[in-house]
């Protein structure tokens, strides 16, 4: 799985939620880049009555030498009970858009 670039998504509440937990992702070098879609509603279960939210996508670029981290960071950080954070593998990608995705989330250039 060394190398192997990953769609994680997860949602907030607010743009500017999203928008602070991806700044601190990328600053962190956690992640290359994250697309925050305002606008989606999110219907779902929660403690045993059908919910219905206004959310904001957010759909982060990483690697999957990264995930564990990134996972520790947005559990620390999102202010959700239990967030959604889903790991998707990519299974094909630009060439170039893949090496600047590991670039940008390689701890070692992170002079």
């Amino acid at each position: 799985m060394d190398g192997q670039t990953l769609i994680v998504l997860t949602t907030l509440g607010t743009a500017d939620r999203a928008r602070a937990l991806v700044r601190t992702l990328v600053e962190a070098r956690l992640v290359a880049c994250g697309t925050i879609v305002p606008g989606v509603t999110s219907v779902f279960r929660w403690e045993g009555a059908v919910q219905e939210e206004g959310e904001v996508l957010v759909v982060l670029k990483t690697r999957a030498e990264r995930w564990e981290a990134l996972r520790a960071a947005v559990e620390t950080a999102h202010p959700y009970d239990v967030p959604e954070l889903l790991a998707v593998p990519v299974t094909a990608g630009l060439a170039p858009y893949l090496a600047w995705v590991a670039r940008e989330t390689d701890q070692e250039d992170a002079g």
